[in-house]
């Protein structure tokens, strides 16, 4: 595929993702604005509230490279009107347009001006939680970590990572096999998106979803987080360890991004995830980021980070944006602790 083919795939599916504009929405006000000069979308109920409402900041997915407040319109205003929140939707700017970190760093800044602002949309600063799917929930991930132990805002009430992308070591965990080929975020796909997001050659696939760019020191200091060993065996019939890759310092080098927390959250530290808030993670089972979102949870409980954990056992990557179907409807998803 040349360039040009290249540009125009491109500019595809970025119109296809938008979808079709949404209906008036007589139950809701609507406004776009900016947040210390990020685009905000924010949904506010019409009705009156009799307290300060809880608030929703909502991160959309896209491998950073797609997605846009269209796509998520409609699952933005059912979360406003089913849950009674004042929801605010990050339209962070695209890569590779925008070169990383700008999304992670625009989302932080969105989320610290709401924290600071809640009261003017008539929500309860100590009621916000932060919500994203896909490399959404990787930058709600890293929004987390990065405000956990700050003390002159308030605090994140709790953390939604649905079917979040969180490391880009290891690309042979049992799901990766098991859905390498499933449909809408295929195994190849995932990595080729993670290169175009960071501006990366994409010939570096290969090498990467063989482990090719992790050394054995890499290796051996997260082996304690990042291991097929720590998934359960229910979620590993049928899995083969892969034989072991042959380090290239070449690759190595070029891709030095996808060793820092903001690209692979499970690679953050014991003391930063110490300070994350109660979190909701949700798995699908035909998925290759399944078991990163297994990964996560474990690390978070043995943190003593409160989790709950919703698992759609026929559930597919982006379902969310793809089939417009509505996960925070699962019971429990909106318990009384929030």
């Amino acid at each position: 595929m040349s360039s040009e083919d290249l540009i125009f795939f491109h500019i595809l599916i970025r119109l296809i993702t938008d979808g079709l504009p949404a209906c008036w929405d007589f139950q809701l006000f609507i406004k776009d604005l900016h947040f210390d000069g990020v685009p905000v979308r924010i949904y506010l109920p019409k009705e009156p509230s009799a307290s300060k409402r809880r608030g929703v900041i909502f991160i959309h997915g896209g491998c950073g490279i797609f997605g846009s407040f269209r796509t998520y319109e409609r699952i933005c205003r059912y979360l406003a009107r089913k849950s009674d929140s004042v929801v605010v939707s990050v339209g962070y700017h695209l890569a590779p347009e925008q070169k990383y970190p700008a999304q992670t760093l625009e989302c932080l800044t969105a989320t610290q001006h709401f924290l600071k602002t809640a009261e003017t949309y008539g929500v309860d600063p100590a009621r916000i939680i932060v919500c994203g799917d896909s490399v959404g929930g990787t930058f709600t991930a890293t929004v987390c970590q990065e405000l956990g132990h700050r003390t002159d805002i308030p605090k994140i009430r709790a953390q939604v990572l649905i079917y979040p992308y969180l490391q880009a070591l290891n690309f042979n965990l049992p799901s990766h096999q098991k859905n390498a080929a499933v449909a809408f975020l295929t195994r190849e796909r995932a990595v080729r998106y993670i290169l175009k997001y960071l501006n990366k050659d994409c010939s570096l696939k290969e090498p990467i979803l063989a482990g090719s760019h992790v050394p054995e020191s890499i290796n051996s200091k997260y082996r304690k987080w990042i291991n097929p060993d720590l998934i359960p065996d229910a979620f590993k019939v049928g899995y083969k360890p892969p034989l072991p890759a042959l380090f290239s310092p070449q690759v190595h080098q070029e891709v030095q991004e996808l060793f820092e927390p903001r690209v692979s959250p499970l690679l953050a530290e014991d003391a930063v995830v110490c300070g994350v808030p109660d979190t909701c993670i949700v798995t699908c089972e035909h998925d290759v980021l399944r078991d990163e979102g297994l990964l996560y949870k474990k690390r978070l409980e043995d943190n003593n980070v409160r989790v709950t954990w919703h698992h759609v056992e026929k559930g597919f990557h982006s379902f969310l944006s793809e089939q417009n179907l509505i996960v925070f409807s699962l019971p429990g998803f909106w318990g009384e602790r929030m």
